[in-house]
């Protein structure tokens, strides 16, 4: 197909940098980029690479969904594993299906999966950490297991919060309506537990379009409603369920940019499978999802892209190619 030839590369002085460089070349760049420097300021980076993230479940955690798709066998990446094959320097892990196993319940094991996990990530810049995992499980439990990892492991840098909105009820007038997985209240808790950490740290949650506009026909409403303490989180990351609907995409920002206070950074969370339609993302889909993102981060309109997801790297799906050699073309580029 035409949109899977690889895109020509604007920045000639990048091109000789392989996207795929094994353990030990990716962990020499993200060593030499200050990847472990505790003292690295925050704020705006430098490159379009630096802006760039990962989400990752641990290894297999999406099989269902690709066999439901027809890709049978499953995957093995390993969320660090996906990191360096898309040559993205940060990273998101949510717990799926109980795992990474509690530290609670590992105590005999010479090194805890969840310290395994933050050993493996150490090369990178940035991580972030679910206390409420896929399909909103987790909560406030989970939070000291994510806090003590950070006084040891200086990357990471916050709790994710991913499917926020749970236990959706059809009410009487038709509204579907959930709860928040963790309460306004508890938020307020959890951000006063983050400053032990000793530095900043940070709150993200995962925001579908379909909970934040009343007229789309599948809309999940919150109580209480999601605008009134939006303020508690520092990253609103934006995902479209269903592959069709970024043809609205623009429209879709702009629901959450009039939501929005306006110390929030935003994010683009861009699905390389197309849950809801069981299938590889289309590359025009793709395509259109990758371009609009950069735009809006040259814009300053979005701080981050965000791939999902590591389970599928290793599959074969001809969109996460095109968002492999996509970020190769542009991951240099200065913002």
């Amino acid at each position: 197909m035409k949109d899977m030839k690889a895109p020509q590369n604007r920045n000639r002085r990048y091109a000789s940098r392989p996207v795929f460089m094994g353990w030990a070349g990716a962990i020499a760049l993200s060593l030499a980029s200050g990847a472990t420097n505790a003292a690295e300021p925050s704020g705006p980076r430098s490159t379009v690479r630096d802006h760039l993230w990962i989400f990752t479940t641990p290894s297999g955690s999406s099989n269902n969904y690709m066999e439901m798709g027809g890709f049978r066998g499953g995957s093995r990446m390993t969320p660090a594993e996906g990191a360096f094959f898309l040559n993205i320097p940060n990273l998101i892990l949510v717990r799926n299906r109980e795992l990474p196993s509690l530290p609670s319940s590992q105590e005999w094991r010479a090194k805890t999966e969840y310290e395994q996990y933050a050993i493996a990530f150490r090369p990178l810049n940035k991580v972030i950490w679910s206390v409420v995992g896929s399909g909103g499980k987790g909560g406030m439990s989970e939070l000291h297991h994510v806090l003590g990892l950070a006084k040891k492991y200086p990357n990471i840098g916050g709790i994710f919060l991913d499917d926020y909105i749970v236990e959706p009820r059809k009410q009487p007038d038709g509204r579907t309506v959930g709860r928040p997985a963790i309460m306004p209240e508890d938020l307020k808790s959890a951000r006063e537990r983050m400053k032990t950490v000793g530095r900043p740290m940070e709150t993200w949650v995962t925001l579908y379009t379909h909970e934040l506009d009343p007229k789309h026909p599948r809309h999940k409403g919150c109580e209480p409603p999601l605008a009134g303490f939006l303020n508690l989180f520092d990253v609103l990351t934006l995902w479209t369920w269903n592959g069709e609907e970024l043809r609205d995409l623009d429209a879709s920002l702009a629901t959450l940019e009039a939501m929005a206070p306006k110390t929030a950074r935003k994010a683009l969370g861009l699905y390389m499978w197309d849950y809801f339609n069981k299938r590889p993302m289309p590359i025009e889909l793709m395509k259109l999802q990758c371009e609009r993102g950069l735009k809006w981060l040259r814009d300053g309109r979005v701080e981050y892209l965000i791939f999902l997801s590591s389970t599928l790297c290793d599959m074969g799906l001809p969109s996460v190619e095109f968002a492999r050699q996509w970020i190769a073309e542009v991951r240099g580029e200065p913002l």
